[in-house]
């Protein structure tokens, strides 16, 4: 029997483990799942024959060899930030690893000696990085094979709740990494317009947020993700005048959240000493000018907004006019706001969260313009088995099957660019809800390319 090693049982891991554990029979394997919270793991398992959970500590060199060296493949469902140690004892032990997350230098120094090994690093095969790359570079390839020459790109995806679960102002509960969440956007957004670069720093990241109309849905808030341009060239589409990848939320999401900004509640860099010695009014009054109005009144005057305005309503919808205490001693800006949106942004029993992904492609072919827009809309079932765990976990988990079989036979750094990857992928997924439709109409001579 082959052992696979899943690191990591957090909100994203639980669709994964459990195909895992649907196909280990067929496939002859067991299944370890290691977390810092042994009970988290064991939990994910679910008592199922062919999986164990166990308190993995990421830290413990000698126990991330051990349990590594046992397994053929590993599932790293760790932070980014985490992967670079698991990667490294992967190489050094010739075993083959998956991640959902996107390819660091760290992970790409070992590309070479991952070709020696005979070893694949698969990368960014989750949702967003993942069946973003996979669902576009499908649509990519058939607009090239036909011969038709890509004009813009536009990709958004977003994490959302459900329209019937959506029980508070800001649209918006957590269903994956909070940190990520709170940090999101930090950095220049970087992506070409027209043949022009553009450049969005992280101070006009989310006032700078744009309108994205998803049929069937509605409209959503659209910001700009870090980076778009490096994707030319993974995508095959160096040449291509326009291209943008973003972020979908709620509408009004993006400006109420835009005043976190402003503050600097979402600032990581620095430490507030005692800070649970404060209130959340208090800290909020700490990062505003000296006035005699009220926290309230002034802040509103430092957004620039009316005291009686929606993105008003959101905050105070949060509490931080209130007296409660803050809960954390030492801690940054951005872990004091992400504390307390754990609890006004949390799942709750029966909640459902919403994946929603668009692709816009435009192009030409045979002297005419044409437009394909390409949608995906995905639910969850309930808190635990999200539409986020779903369309994270099971590419990864299907990836997993396909390596191990011996169907993928790349090796080094890899990401689910290539037909051999993507296109089984995406078919399997289709029996899990996870489908795109499709729209494509000419455009006539009054509309621009990249309009």
């Amino acid at each position: 029997m082959k052992t696979i090693l899943v690191i990591g049982a957090g909100r994203s891991s639980s669709s994964l483990i459990q195909y895992l554990l649907d196909h280990a029979t067929e496939g002859k394997w067991v299944l370890k799942v290691g977390d810092v919270d042994e009970k988290n793991a064991i939990a994910r398992v679910g008592g199922h024959p062919s999986g164990s959970g166990f308190r993995f500590d990421i830290t413990n060199a000698a126990q991330r060899e051990k349990e590594i060296s046992n397994a053929v493949l590993v599932v790293s469902m760790l932070p980014a930030s985490m992967h670079g140690a698991v990667a490294s004892d992967c190489v050094r032990l010739g075993k083959h690893l998956v991640t959902c997350s996107y390819v660091s230098d760290e992970m790409r120094a070992l590309d070479a000696e991952a070709k020696l090994k005979n070893i694949i690093l698969l990368n960014e095969c989750g949702l967003d990085p993942g069946i973003d790359h996979m669902s576009a570079m499908q649509i990519i390839d058939r607009i090239k094979n036909a011969g038709g020459e890509m004009k813009a790109f536009y990709s958004y995806c977003g994490g959302l709740v459900a329209p019937e679960s959506n029980d508070n102002p800001w649209g918006y509960k957590f269903s994956w990494n909070p940190r990520n969440v709170i940090l999101a956007g930090q950095g220049t957004a970087q992506f070409i317009e027209n043949g022009n670069y553009k450049y969005l720093p992280y101070s006009r990241v989310f006032g700078q947020a744009t309108t994205i109309n998803v049929d069937g849905m509605g409209a959503f808030d659209a910001y700009a993700n870090r980076d778009s341009l490096s994707y030319r060239a993974v995508y095959g589409i160096e040449n291509i005048p326009t291209m943008l990848r973003g972020t979908l939320r709620m509408p009004g999401f993006c400006k109420a959240w835009n005043a976190f900004v402003q503050l600097g509640w979402t600032d990581d860099t620095w430490k507030i000493h005692n800070a649970n010695k404060l209130s959340y009014s208090q800290l909020i009054e700490s990062f505003l000018p000296a006035g005699k109005d009220s926290i309230k009144e002034r802040l509103a005057k430092f957004l620039g907004e009316n005291i009686e305005s929606d993105v008003m309503k959101k905050l105070e919808w949060l509490g931080i006019f209130s007296d409660e205490k803050t809960k954390l001693t030492e801690a940054t800006p951005a872990q004091i706001l992400q504390d307390l949106l754990e609890r006004k942004w949390l799942l709750k029993p029966g909640d459902k969260d919403m994946i929603v992904m668009q692709h816009r492609f435009e192009y030409t072919l045979n002297g005419k313009k044409h437009r394909v827009i390409s949608s995906l809309v995905v639910k969850g079932e309930n808190e635990i088995h999200t539409a986020m765990a779903k369309t994270v976990g099971i590419p990864a988990a299907i990836a997993v099957k396909r390596i191990l079989s011996g169907e993928i036979k790349r090796t080094g750094i890899c990401v689910p660019v290539t037909n051999d990857i993507y296109e089984p992928i995406l078919k399997e997924l289709e029996s899990f809800g996870v489908r795109f439709e499709e729209k494509e109409e000419i455009l006539n001579s009054l509309e621009t390319i990249a309009e």
